[in-house]
C-alpha cells in the first residue's frame, strides 16, 4: 500500500527566500508559479506609467507608487503572493513613513498590469478582476500590441481607453490624467 503526501504548500517566507536566490515568479495559493522576465518593452511601459504617477502622488504627498514587482500577500494559508506590474498604495493605507521590508500585506489602490507576450486578453481580465476582489478600487491593463490600455474600476465597470485618448485617476486619484499614446511610444 503507498500513500502519496501532499506536496508542501510554500508561504510568502518561502518565496522571498528563493528570490534572494534568483527565482522569478509568484506564489498561488502556496504554489510557485514561474515566470520569465517579459522583456524590454514591457519595461519601459511599466516605467512611462511610473513618470506620469510619481511626480503625481510625491508632489501631493498622497502615498507611494512602487514598480517591479514589489510582492503583494494578499492570501494567507495558503499564501498568495502576487506581483503587479506598478502599484499605488494612498498614505491612508500604507504611511508615508512605514518601510516594508519583505511583501507588502496592505492592498493598493490602484494596480497597473501591461500584457507581456506569454499573457492573453482572458488571463489579464481575469487578473483584474483578481486585483477587484482583494480591494484594489482601480486596475489599468495595457495592451502594447493594441496600444489600448483598460481600466476596471470596483464600482465602474470596464471602460477601453484607445491611443488618441486619455487616461484619468477616477476616484482613486482625482485630477489625475495622462494621455495614452506617450505611454507606449518607444
Amino acid at each position: 500500500m503507498t500513500t502519496d503526501t501532499p506536496p508542501r504548500l510554500l508561504t510568502a517566507e518561502d518565496l522571498l527566500q528563493l528570490s534572494s536566490d534568483g527565482f522569478y515568479g509568484e506564489l498561488i495559493r502556496g504554489v510557485l508559479c514561474e515566470s520569465m522576465p517579459p522583456g524590454v518593452d514591457h519595461a519601459q511601459i511599466a516605467a512611462k506609467f511610473v513618470t506620469r504617477l510619481g511626480p503625481f502622488v510625491e508632489s501631493r504627498r498622497l502615498g507611494r507608487v512602487v514598480v517591479g514587482d514589489p510582492g503583494i500577500k494578499i492570501e494567507r494559508d495558503p499564501d498568495t503572493v502576487r506581483a503587479p506590474d506598478v502599484a499605488f498604495f494612498s498614505a491612508q493605507r500604507l504611511p508615508l513613513d512605514q518601510r516594508i521590508q519583505g511583501y507588502a500585506e496592505v492592498i493598493p489602490e490602484l494596480v497597473v498590469e501591461v500584457k507581456s507576450p506569454r499573457d492573453n486578453r482572458d488571463q489579464l481580465n481575469d487578473k483584474a478582476e483578481m486585483w477587484l476582489r482583494q480591494g484594489v478600487r482601480l486596475v489599468w491593463v495595457a495592451f502594447p500590441d493594441d496600444r489600448t490600455v483598460e481600466s476596471h474600476h470596483a464600482d465602474r465597470g470596464v471602460a477601453q481607453h484607445r491611443e488618441d485618448g486619455e487616461l484619468d485617476g477616477q476616484d482613486v486619484l482625482p485630477g489625475f490624467t495622462c494621455s495614452v499614446r506617450p505611454l507606449f511610444e518607444a
